[in-house]
């Protein structure tokens, strides 16, 4: 029996031919500093593996449909077992995808309400029960006399399939006519359907028009009503429609109550608008207006409010059956924003304060005159600033005069005329052109002038009024997912109690399972989360922890699963909660590889590899590996040192105080704020902190970075609810640093993105031989014709497609992965082309263009924040989220520095190791030296104890935080009993660990002092 995953020979990336044994059956470390080959060991190689081989071992019809890992660099690996990758990524963009439908939590939420949930009455407020057929015939007979009506059998409701079957013999059992898809057809004249799509039957069980008896009880049609709907019920599984009918007196007999048309012909029968129709990707479901839904089960007999059916289907809001009409089930509609239509109130609407309409160069004379013949109807002036003129003129502008005319005077060329007419309004005038335009461009543009608002149909509950009329203990399904997992848990905890002996028979399996998911959430740390969260609003650490209760809650045993950094975004406090987490995959008989830099983490380990000794190039080797014990006793090890406080992360000699001058966020109320009013001082390193879902980003992001991006940047972004943000007169511009990728082709790169590409290919331009041969900057780009490789279009490789096998990826035979042709690699400056300069590391290429100060000065930018081993020309696709974050950080540090920029950072330290983050620390200390404020959002105590303020936000997560706990220096959260993150930190401040003799961070000169030290 196999006890352990062997790797022999790993060359993948950076790893230089590394050999290890890991422990199946056990919780393994994988740490390191940024760079040194742990994901390309843990990722790259033992999980590219594990899954390629279980892939091949299916049928080559399943391989295609799969996406294939290709085969890594390594010579053999023995003791693998198929193998789950939980990475750091957003679990999906799709606006349908909720927390909730993500851990399939609502599927169980839909079964339940749809097995034991009590239909409601909107009308009367009383439970709804079963029609009889003599109520059914009363609430036909009350409609008008001469109604002419379709009496239908739905015996087929949006369900996939031919029917050749069941058409045959339906006419067998004497029905003649059908209704498919909304269309009237002769049953022996029905098309052949398409099994794959979804179709409604309905069968034409009669026709009829409304006849009442006379005084001798002659003449009427109730008899035969109830004759028919008793049929009907029974075909239609006790589901009844009662369409109404185009006249055609023509073809009908006067009063009779019989049949359809005298000579029967499905053409006789008008056709109704089609019942369905598709739009975007929901099937949407419109009834025929005027139709009359009777079932035996679920009927109010006082406002006639009927439910058709209670499936699970009905509770969807990705089904027709389920959503709700006007939003499709989104729960939110896009309409125009007065505040992005006009973002600077202090702007006239001379100088452009209506932005859609101001936006052309010049303005449009047209929209121009029809605002000033608007100013003189209702007396104001135009050169008046929005935020003085009177409410009521601003309204008139914005949504028009309500169809009252106005007199608009304009001027073409020398003539001039009036026109009297209602004026649309400035956001009328963008609906109706969005309506109108078939242009993608306009659309687009158009788009950013409008923002998304609860749908007024359904409040935001994406159903129907049938699904919502459907309660368990008082409740709908839409307000149990307004629920925090946390309160659901407790919820759905006692709702045994609250069922009849029947309900809780039936409920007791499915809540079983609600409860399991629910505690798996909850004991990973996202106990905060609310079920309706949209997956696309969720970090990438948050993701991952969904992912793993999920994983913990299939159950599986021998199977190898690789995380990366599972504690992202989680709080010391919630750290305990994951491991117990980890620990528990690990004991159902589970590898467990974690990629990670997390103190407690790493000593929870059953085993530890500490990847290094360096980055890049100087790294990819194994330092130490063993027991936590056998790695601390390695001096080799820059884990051990940070571990053991042979190292440290330096406390600041002193706080700063600042400039004096305060940034205030006034009266937040954005998600889960309360009314938050903090004051950030300017000229000091600032933490934001608090436990996961206290309301760190809708504080920073949302709420402080919006708004210092409206006011300072001019940027159409909406900033949480919030009374004003005081202070930002003392900034000249906001930069938020956070974590998405710099490029999302493999053609962006680091040299691409702080510009150092421009300026390296205006240097080979420059040179004589270049010049010689007239070759302009454009020669050395790989994106454009003229210098580049064209066999492989600049890539340096070409993509074969193998079908059920994976793409191979072969180095193009022309310019064996140059990316240029001959000619241009002929240009050389100290006998290196472009092409080796582009594969160059930023150390080597900053000694290289050590005389070019340009190149040099973004090259020493990037080593600066730590990136000394990643190479000038690599695909942004395949930095992490922490290194993309420092590039942008070293993009921002090579711009001249203004000593007035407020820098927001979400995170920073994501994938750094205790090394890299002093690093860091070192860069942002020396941006705070040149007068700059720095604002960071952090959960790592090396970063907090070094901040010059804190805001700590709690006490709890989701509706349970959303106050300050505490603000001040470190030392004065650190005495504050209700802050977690103080309780974690004093014994830091405390000196419970040796603080090395690191010096304080030094400060950063100005580029001209940088380049003379460089010189020297």
């Amino acid at each position: 029996m196999l006890t352990h995953i062997s790797v022999r020979g790993a060359r993948e990336h950076n790893l230089k031919g590394v050999d290890v044994d890991i422990p199946r059956d056990t919780l393994t470390v994988i740490t390191g500093l940024s760079g040194s080959g742990k994901s390309s060991l843990a990722f790259d190689t033992i999980y590219a593996e594990g899954q390629r081989r279980y892939v091949e071992s299916l049928s080559a019809y399943a391989r295609q449909f799969l996406e294939m890992m290709q085969k890594p660099d390594v010579d053999h690996i023995e003791g693998l077992s198929p193998a789950i990758s939980i990475e750091q990524k957003t679990t999906s963009r799709n606006p349908r995808s909720t927390v909730a439908t993500v851990t399939e939590i609502y599927d169980y939420m839909r079964l339940l309400w749809a097995r034991v949930g009590v239909p409601y009455s909107p009308a009367t407020g009383l439970p709804i029960a079963a029609q009889t057929v003599s109520q059914m015939v009363d609430r036909t007979m009350a409609l008008p006399e001469g109604t002419r009506l379709y009496l239908l059998a739905p015996v087929v409701r949006g369900r996939k399939g031919e029917y050749r079957k069941e058409l045959a013999e339906w006419q067998k059992a004497g029905f003649t006519r059908v209704r498919i898809d909304g269309q009237f057809y002769e049953i022996d004249e029905a098309p052949a359907l398409d099994k794959k799509y979804k179709h409604d039957i309905e069968v034409v069980v009669d026709r009829l028009v409304v006849r009442h008896a006379d005084a001798e009880g002659e003449g009427g049609i109730a008899t035969r009503l109830a004759d028919s709907l008793e049929t009907a019920l029974k075909l239609a599984d006790g589901l009844v429609y009662l369409d109404p009918a185009d006249p055609s007196p023509s073809r009908e007999r006067e009063g009779s109550g019989e049949g359809l048309s005298s000579d029967g012909k499905a053409s006789d029968i008008p056709s109704p608008s089609p019942s369905r129709k598709r739009e975007g990707s929901v099937l949407q479901d419109n009834a025929p207006p005027g139709r009359i839904t009777f079932s035996e089960k679920f009927a109010c007999p006082v406002s006639g409010f009927t439910i058709a059916e209670i499936e699970p289907r009905l509770f969807s809001f990705n089904a027709p059956q389920g959503a709700c009409p006007a939003c499709d089930g989104l729960g939110e509609k896009l309409l125009f924003d007065p505040e992005l239509v006009v973002p600077n109130e202090n702007l006239s609407i001379k100088k452009g304060a209506v932005v859609p309409w101001a936006k052309s160069n010049p303005p449009s004379p047209y929209y121009m005159q029809v605002l000033a013949s608007l100013a003189r109807e209702y007396g104001f002036a135009l050169e008046t600033p929005w935020n003085e003129l009177a409410p009521e003129h601003q309204n008139v502008i914005l949504y028009g005069t309500k169809g009252k005319p106005v007199t608009l005077r304009f001027i073409d060329g020398r003539k001039s005329y009036e026109v009297k007419k209602p004026f649309e309004g400035v956001i009328g005038n963008l609906q109706r052109r969005l309506l109108q335009t078939e242009s993608a461009w306009m659309r687009e543009e158009l788009g950013k002038y409008q923002s998304s608002a609860p749908c007024e149909t359904c409040g935001g509950a994406r159903l129907r009024p049938e699904a919502l009329a459907v309660k368990i203990a008082g409740e709908d399904i839409s307000m149990s997912t307004r629920r925090s997992v946390g309160h659901a848990l407790a919820w759905f905890e006692t709702l045994e109690e609250k069922l009849t002996p029947q309900q809780r028979e039936i409920a007791r399996a499915i809540l079983k399972e609600i409860n399991e998911r629910l505690g798996f959430l909850n004991n990973v740390g996202l106990d905060y989360l609310s079920l309706n969260r949209t997956s696309g609003t969720l970090s990438g650490g948050e993701s991952q922890r969904i992912r793993l209760a999920s994983q913990i809650g299939s159950g599986l045993s021998g199977v190898l699963y690789v995380l990366d950094e599972p504690s992202i975004g989680l709080h010391q406090r919630d750290n305990d909660r994951l491991l117990v987490t980890l620990r528990r995959l690990r004991d159902l008989g589970n590898t467990v590889i974690v990629v990670e830099h997390d103190e407690d983490a790493i000593k929870a380990a059953d085993h530890v590899i500490d990847m290094g000794p360096g980055a890049g190039v100087h790294g990819g080797r194994v330092v130490a590996e063993g027991s936590l014990a056998d790695v601390l006793a390695n001096e080799a090890s820059l884990t051990a040192d940070y571990l053991t406080g042979r190292r440290a992360v330096a406390l600041p000699a002193k706080r700063r105080k600042g400039n004096g001058r305060k940034l205030t966020v006034h009266g937040a109320r954005a998600n889960n704020l309360k009314d938050v009013t903090a004051a950030i001082p300017l000229g000091t390193f600032t933490c934001i902190t608090g436990v996961s879902g206290s309301g760190k980003s809708s504080f920073t992001i949302d709420t402080l970075y919006a708004a210092a991006a409206r006011h300072l940047n001019g940027a159409r972004l909406q900033a949480g609810r919030h009374e004003k943000v005081s202070g930002l007169d003392h900034l000249d511009k906001v930069i938020d640093i956070d974590q998405s990728p710099i490029g999302r082709t493999p053609r962006s790169n680091p040299a691409t993105y702080t510009g150092a590409f421009t300026n390296i290919r205006d240097w080979f331009a420059g040179l004589p031989e270049a010049q010689a041969r007239g070759y302009k900057p454009g020669r050395f780009s790989f994106n454009v014709k003229g210098g580049r490789c064209e066999a492989c279009q600049g890539d340096g490789v070409i993509k074969i497609e193998m079908h059920f096998l994976p793409d191979v990826y072969v180095t193009c035979d022309v310019c064996h992965g140059a990316r240029y042709n001959r000619e241009t690699l002929e240009v050389k400056f100290k006998g290196k082309s472009i092409a080796d300069v582009l594969d160059m590391t930023v150390e080597d290429a900053h000694a290289f263009f050590k005389a070019v100060p340009p190149i040099r000065d973004k090259m020493a930018m990037l080593e600066e924040v730590g990136l000394g081993y990643v190479k000038v020309g690599q695909q942004a696709t395949t930095l992490s989220g922490g290194e993309a974050q420092r590039v942008k950080l070293a993009k921002e540090l090579s711009r001249r520095a203004t000593g007035q920029t407020l820098y927001i950072l979400d995170e920073p330290t994501t994938g750094l190791h205790f090394e890299d983050v002093r690093k860091l620390l070192e860069v942002l200390h020396a941006l705070v030296e040149q007068g700059n404020t720095v604002v960071v959002i952090e959960h790592n105590l090396e970063v907090i104890k070094t901040a010059d303020w804190i805001v700590d936000l709690g006490p709890e997560g989701g509706d349970k935080g959303g106050e300050i706990v505490a603000e001040g220096t470190p030392e004065h959260v650190a005495k504050e009993p209700r802050s977690y993150t103080g309780t974690y930190l004093a014994p830091l401040l405390a000196g419970s660990r040796t603080e090395a003799a690191e010096a304080p961070p030094k400060k950063r000169g100005s580029s001209s002092m940088r380049q003379r030290e460089a010189a020297e």
